[in-house]
């Protein structure tokens, strides 16, 4: 078994592991993450991708509202190539209470959230797919958020400053002496290989795993395990976010997200925190609850249907769904069990999750005697893109695929550009729904914590556009097969890759998906014969 020693081991790859790793090494404490799959494995990729302006907790919790609105100024600062600044509208149906509209303006006015109320005329101008009968209509300062980008830039920064990361490790064993955490024992879920790793803090920060997490440490957290469904239609349905002005429920979120829309959630508890399957009946219900702010919606096209899940916390588990408060809570388990150098962070939000890590890393930082300060809210994750560099893209990759390519990579974007100059091949487009090239397909591969060609996906958004993989998954396992990592079974690798793919599309498979569908079956199964390649 391989050893190394580190000040703190952070455990969970979402946005707030991610977040605790960066702050730990801006204020100089050697971490390192593990992560038991691939960045964003659990709830950080499944969510509508919504950048709370605060207005949906206003009402129910003014203090979450706060720092929802906080967060979402300080990353829209750090992080403009991660954050599409659209805007949200709260709309009110007849249905819905008059009473509960008022309600909701004096808490966002009570909370620093900006309204403005729009004349229903301009409304249905700007915005004719929505309800016609929709009687009051309110702007909000809400975003679009790429999960994936937000993560892998926080890993990128505390890169910078030190930091390591290690995903595909699996935790199996908190070791402790005399009260005190001293490491932890890991398995690589890709080649079997044990390790250990010395430490004097475990930050716990594992999600909906995180329970599991504690017990290996002999402690108890009580994660509620609330599962959410969403659906994503094939183009952008609304120009802004589309809340529904009534107390927050099932179905009353739309999110324009890049080429798509992004519309749920349900709110489901469930005993697995794995457990990531959308139901049929789920989606049919979500649609029908959409279509009363969208009543043409059972008529636009669906890719695909994903769920995730909430990882919840309420002291004493004395609530459920949507009466669960969706704050975090910070757990010192030297004062509550007397185990000394043990920290957990659990429940929240995406969008709080910076603030999340701030809380916990001064504990950390107080508990290790570091006295340096929290910086992440004024470091840019990211330096801004030259537009001299962005026009060079712009020649070798074209204008929407320079744009999007310099968003996605931050700073690798000048070293893709300049392969791409150096080899005209490199500039071939592999995914056009997304505009992915082959010179960011290789860049991504040669960064050493690629594995999988979900991992690329994840990194570039290759397969993540109309087609979902039809067209761009057997170039790029082509393209990838002189590296190490993508030199053995081909069939393995598109069929790991396109079963995750269908597992998403199968609770949407009718009309426009249901032919693309047969499209893709008769490429890979009669064109590839995959069922017959060895």
């Amino acid at each position: 078994m391989t050893a190394e020693t580190v000040q703190v081991v952070v455990i969970g790859g979402g946005a707030t592991g991610t977040g605790i790793l960066r702050d730990l090494a801006l204020r100089g404490i050697s971490a390192i993450l593990v992560e038991q799959g691939d960045l964003a494995h659990g709830t950080s990729s499944r969510f509508h991708g919504l950048l709370h302006s605060g207005a949906r907790y206003a009402v129910k919790d003014k203090e979450a509202a706060r720092e929802c609105l906080e967060e979402n100024m300080i990353l829209r600062r750090i992080a403009p190539n991660c954050v599409e600044n659209i805007g949200g509208l709260f709309v009110q149906l007849p249905e819905d209470d008059p009473a509960y509209a008022e309600q909701w303006l004096v808490a966002c006015a009570e909370a620093g959230i900006k309204t403005e109320e729009m004349d229903l005329q301009e409304l249905r101008r700007n915005t004719p797919i929505l309800n016609a009968q929709v009687t009051r209509a309110f702007k909000v300062p809400d975003c679009a958020v790429d999960g994936f980008r937000v993560l892998w830039s926080n890993v990128n920064s505390a890169r910078r400053h030190g930091a390591r990361l290690l995903t595909y490790h699996r935790v199996i064993g908190i070791r402790q002496s005399n009260g005190q955490v001293i490491g932890v024992e890991l398995v690589n879920e890709l080649t079997g290989e044990k390790k250990y790793i010395a430490c004097d803090m475990i930050i716990n920060a594992a999600g909906a795993w995180a329970g599991e997490v504690a017990a290996l440490a002999g402690l108890e957290i009580n994660v509620i395990k609330d599962k959410g469904t969403l659906v994503a239609y094939n183009h952008r349905l609304t120009k802004q976010i589309v809340n529904r002005l009534r107390p927050p429920g099932d179905g009353d979120i739309f999110v324009p997200h890049g080429t798509i829309t992004i519309f749920g959630t349900t709110s489901v508890t469930v005993n697995d925190a794995a457990c990531t399957k959308p139901g049929d009946s789920e989606v049919a219900e979500l649609i029908k609850t959409g279509q009363d702010m969208i009543p043409e919606l059972e008529n636009y096209r669906l890719i695909r249907a994903f769920a995730g899940v909430r990882p919840l916390y309420q002291e004493g588990n004395s609530a459920g769904g949507r009466d669960v408060t969706r704050n975090f809570a910070l757990l010192d388990h030297q004062e509550k069990d007397g185990l000394q150098g043990f920290i957990s962070i659990v429940g929240g939000k995406f969008t709080t999750f910076r603030l999340m890590a701030e809380k916990t890393v001064d504990l950390a930082a107080k508990r290790l005697g570091v006295t340096a300060a929290c910086r992440t809210a004024e470091e840019p994750l990211a330096a801004p893109v030259d537009p001299a560099l962005l026009e060079r893209g712009k020649r070798v990759f074209g204008v929407p695929g320079a744009k999007k390519a310099a968003d996605r990579l931050g700073d690798s974007f000048a070293k893709v550009v300049e392969e791409a100059e150096r080899n005209p091949d490199q500039r071939k487009i592999f995914c056009e729904c997304e505009v992915v090239s082959l010179a960011e397909i290789a860049h991504v591969a040669q960064d050493g914590d690629s594995f999988t060609l979900g991992d690329i996906r994840r990194k570039t958004r290759m397969g993540m556009g109309t087609c979902q993989g039809t067209f761009c998954s057997y170039r790029t396992l082509g393209a990838l097969s002189g590296y190490p990592q993508f030199a053995g079974n081909h069939k393995d690798y598109l069929t790991k890759f396109l079963q995750k793919r269908w597992k998403g599309i199968r609770p949407v498979m009718w009309g426009q998906q249901l032919r693309e569908a047969q499209l893709s079956s008769a490429i890979y199964c009669s064109l590839f014969g995959l069922e017959r390649m060895k």
